[in-house]
Parts: structure tokens; C-alpha cells; sequence
């Protein structure tokens, strides 16, 4: 079972929508307008996987009463969290699709923070809303040892630390 979509309102619609189609890769794929509150709701949705499903979508409520421009967007900070805290991580198809989504990301004038946590590589952007954004590839496959020593640290009382992973910051092109 995967996931069909994930909803999350924006604050600008439009650099949303050259952000995650420009920057990320995605293609629209549907709008829909939506009553709500007496007022009008943009949705749309991006697909970042098959044409079907796997999607991400964005709420505009600019145009619905009581929400105007002043409501939160950023799925961390507005909840005062760390920003990596709250992210949403896509699929990369390889290591060297993972190396080209960061120069992607970084020609886009954004600072790409890469952390390779031995079992997983990614690279970690902001959107226009300040939402952590990730694409990510399993390097290691998952073993029945791994379920069982993961439903052993949920539960354990002092749980060790994982690995530090190795973190690596890139500035944004100039």
C-alpha cells in the first residue's frame, strides 16, 4: 500500500507551484476549486511518482474567510520545532539521480545540507514555506534482523544511539 497523497496549505500558491515543478521535478497533474467557508480553496496536486497516486498537493486559502494571508504554513517552526523535524522525503532512483536532484536543488540558489546515514542518503532542502524537503535512496536493504532490533529500541527503556551519520553542507550556487 502506498500513499496517495499528502495535503499541506501554502502561503503563495504560485512560487509553490514553480518551486516543486522548476526545483523538484513534479509534474501537476490536477486543481480542483473547493468551497470552503463561503470562500475559495485552491488544490492542487503534483505527482512525484506514477501518474496515479504518490502525489503531493497544496491548499491555497488566501480566498476563504478567516484565513486571509496571515495563517501558518511551515510544518516545524510554527509548531516550534526544529525544521528537519517535520519533512517530506522523496524517492531518488540512484545515487547519481540523488547527486543531480542536490545540484538541482543548489542551482535553484538553495543551501543543500547531504547526510549519509549508512542505511540511507539524502539531501535536505527548503521550500517556499520554509518545509524541510528530502529525496532520499536506501543504500542497504532491510533485513528481518533490522525489524526485530527497531521493535526492540520502540521499547526499550534506555535505548542506545544510533551512528552519527556524516553530514555535509552545501551553499547555494551563485
Amino acid at each position: 500500500m502506498g500513499i496517495s497523497h499528502i495535503a499541506l496549505a501554502v502561503k503563495d500558491l504560485e512560487a509553490t507551484h514553480r518551486f516543486y515543478t522548476d526545483v523538484m521535478g513534479f509534474d501537476l497533474v490536477k486543481a480542483e476549486i473547493a468551497d470552503m467557508r463561503g470562500g475559495k480553496a485552491r488544490h492542487a496536486f503534483y505527482s512525484t511518482g506514477s501518474a496515479d497516486d504518490q502525489m503531493i498537493a497544496f491548499w491555497d486559502l488566501r480566498d476563504v474567510p478567516g484565513f486571509g494571508e496571515g495563517y501558518k504554513t511551515d510544518i516545524s517552526r510554527d509548531l516550534g520545532l526544529d525544521p528537519f523535524t517535520n519533512h517530506l522525503a522523496f524517492q531518488a532512483d540512484s545515487l547519481d539521480d540523488l547527486a543531480a536532484k542536490r545540484d538541482r536543488l543548489q542551482d535553484a540558489g538553495l543551501p543543500v545540507v547531504e547526510i549519509d546515514h549508512g542505511w540511507i542518503q539524502s539531501v535536505y532542502a527548503e521550500d517556499p514555506d520554509g518545509n524541510v524537503v528530502e529525496f532520499a535512496i536506501v543504500t542497504e536493504g532491510f533485513t528481518d534482523a533490522d525489524a526485530a532490533e527497531a521493535l526492540e529500541l520502540l521499547t526499550a527503556d534506555d535505548p542506545p544511539m544510533s551512528p552519527a551519520p556524516t553530514i555535509t553542507f552545501h551553499p547555494a550556487a551563485e
